[in-house]
């Protein structure tokens, strides 16, 4: 990319359109790629969580850690992100951000290791639906501040 924010320029080969993409903006394809996997993980979890068999209650409370855990991982994608970049961030908040995303991992982990209803291979499912929602939440809400950053950069 050019070092003066110019705009970034590139042909397509099989349409000959132009793509304008600016200095530090995401490519398109990458934020596709992030909303998807967040889209699978999501919708995966939720889907293996409706087809368990698993008692109403736990698949609230399994439920709940998804989102707690998706939330955890946004702020503290945000809060790390501000201190990197010169904005205020609280020690108070910085920390219960760090706390927020350990406690929503360890009772995910602490859930699946005491969970005697569900098999291990649902337990693996789970797991891995779980972890690839929380990455993709983070590169999703990254991929939008880095896109807001570059369009206001014009």
């Amino acid at each position: 990319m050019s070092e003066n924010n110019e705009d970034v320029v590139a042909k397509e080969e099989k349409t000959g359109r132009e793509v304008v993409r600016r200095e530090g903006e995401p490519t398109g394809p990458f934020k596709a790629a992030a909303w998807g996997a967040l889209f699978v993980g999501v919708i995966s979890y939720l889907i293996g969580l409706y087809n368990s068999n698993m008692e109403l209650n736990e698949q609230g409370y399994y439920f709940s850690v998804l989102v707690f855990g998706l939330f955890a991982a946004v702020s503290l994608q945000k809060s790390v992100r501000d201190r990197d970049e010169g904005i205020p961030v609280t020690n108070i908040y910085y920390g219960v951000s760090w706390f927020a995303l350990i406690i929503a991992i360890a009772l995910m982990a602490i859930g699946l290791y005491n969970a005697g209803s569900i098999v291990l291979s649902e337990k693996g499912f789970f797991g891995m639906a779980y972890v690839l929602s929380i990455f993709a939440a983070i590169t999703v809400q990254k991929n939008v501040r880095d896109t807001q950053r570059a369009r206001e950069m014009e």
